[in-house]
């Protein structure tokens, strides 16, 4: 332990040390405010002025952190939002929560990474813990990290500590935040780790300490790609149970039965939100670095990001049976966010959706008690339609992408408006106007009917 590592696990351990968050969203804001909850005098730093601004005021503009924390965390005079860079100089370790998205060719966009790094160069003082959480693939902490700094004759363990802890955010899980969710952490030299791991230690319930951060970065791609794997799996069998006239929710119901072996996995539309559609290519991306090509990961991607396109298939084949074209046709969808009960539209498969109805001609409206509004690929501004039971019994078909806990399945089903169910929460319903996505289309005279009289 040399006298910069002594002096920050005096300051970590008597909270006196200060912290640094660059990047205010749905992973740095919850844990800038649970820092401060813990203790310790923060600094969070995002360019974006107007979130800035609002976080001053008091106003959160992320669904896990309420208004009242916020204000409490300000209130404590040890958080200051900011967009100024200059705000590293007076911080003991920082935290980096940057966005990683793919590239048009769904290559890995590090640019963020790269632009906070240079920011810290600028402003660098020896004894600094540099902890990166942004989503990456193995190798980037000492590749775009570790190197640049070391470039400065600087040393790793000695001059300054660096370590990944992978971010485990789920947006508006009530049991799981920032606290309580297991933290995994690996540095690059064993003091980088032994600090890190106390530094950690004082604002998460448990930390889970690994040999590198290569492994460290590699355990949240395996999460994401499990369930980006099984996802698609499980949307393939629900397109074979559909055409062998079998329903898919069924099957997964008795097979859930079995108390060993076995693990429920759901269809719907597509998959959404930052880590699941992209984390899997981060993969795939670095694998083909080393001549190593995964099968598995590329026909999860294709089965999933094809799901869109199914649900827009069906919908014309529904549409069809009733003897009306797609084209023209008017169709509300319900949810666009990309899981229920929270606003955060980011990859939603229901984007998608929205476009191929819209480019087959289709008059498309949408209705989100969450998310307000959405671009289209134009550009330009999608709203929400008001919610108006006896205004949606006009459309010719409605289409669930999110079960929101909001919708009123009972009153939505009881309009006698044919509805695609891509959740299958109307399951408790059962009428004949309701088809569930990896369930037979079934039309028969008695359904007829009973739409006709519904409506």
């Amino acid at each position: 332990m040399n006298i910069y590592s002594a002096r920050l696990h005096r300051m970590i351990e008597n909270k006196e040390a200060k912290l640094g968050v660059v990047g205010l969203g749905y992973v740095g804001l919850p844990l800038a405010v649970e820092m401060v909850r813990q203790g310790f005098e923060v600094r969070g730093i995002d360019l974006d002025e107007r979130k800035v601004e609002r976080l001053q005021q008091g106003r959160s503009y992320v669904k896990d952190v309420s208004d009242e924390r916020l204000s409490a965390a300000l209130a404590s005079g040890r958080f200051v939002p900011t967009s100024d860079y200059d705000a590293l100089s007076e911080v003991d370790a920082v935290s980096i929560c940057v966005p990683t998205p793919l590239s048009a060719n769904q290559d890995p966009d590090t640019s963020y990474i790269v632009s906070v790094v240079s920011e810290i160069k600028q402003r660098f003082k020896k004894g600094l813990l540099i902890v990166l959480e942004s989503t990456t693939y193995p190798g980037t902490t000492e590749e775009l990290i570790q190197r640049e700094l070391e470039r400065m004759g600087l040393t790793a363990g000695r001059d300054f500590f660096l370590c990944f802890s992978p971010e485990r955010v789920d947006p508006s899980n009530e049991k799981y935040a920032t606290y309580n969710t297991p933290k995994v952490l690996g540095g690059t030299t064993p003091e980088c780790l032994r600090l890190g791991s106390l530094l950690y230690g004082n604002i998460v319930e448990k930390v889970v300490p690994v040999s590198s951060p290569k492994v460290a970065e590699m355990s949240k791609l395996l999460e994401n790609t499990f369930r980006s794997v099984n996802i698609a799996f499980i949307n393939e069998m629900a397109m074979m149970c559909e055409r062998m006239g079998i329903d898919i929710w069924e099957v997964i119901q008795a097979a859930s039965t079995k108390p060993f072996g076995f693990m429920p996995f759901y269809p719907g539309p597509g998959i959404g939100g930052h880590c699941i559609p992209l984390d899997p290519m981060y993969l795939s991306w670095k694998a083909k670095g080393y001549r190593f090509y995964s099968s598995f990961i590329e026909l999860a991607q294709s089965v999933n990001t094809n799901m869109p396109y199914y649900v827009f298939n069906k919908t014309a084949n529904i549409l069809n049976e009733d003897s009306k074209s797609l084209r023209n046709s008017r169709i509300l969808m319900l949810g666009m966010a990309y899981k229920p009960n929270v606003d955060d539209l980011r990859e939603s498969p229901g984007l998608k959706v929205y476009e191929l109805f819209r480019e087959g001609g289709a008059i498309v409206d949408y209705y989100d008690p969450h998310a307000a509004t959405f671009r289209d690929t134009d550009g330009e501004t999608v709203r929400s339609v008001p919610y108006n039971l006896e205004q949606f019994r006009a459309y010719d078909i409605m289409v669930l992408i999110t079960d929101h806990d909001a919708f009123a399945y009972g009153d939505l089903a009881a309009l006698g408006v044919p509805i695609v169910d891509t959740r299958n929460a109307m399951r408790s319903i059962g009428l004949p106007h309701i088809h569930k996505l990896g369930a037979p289309v079934e039309r028969t005279p008695e359904a007829a009917s009973v739409q006709t009289s519904a409506g």
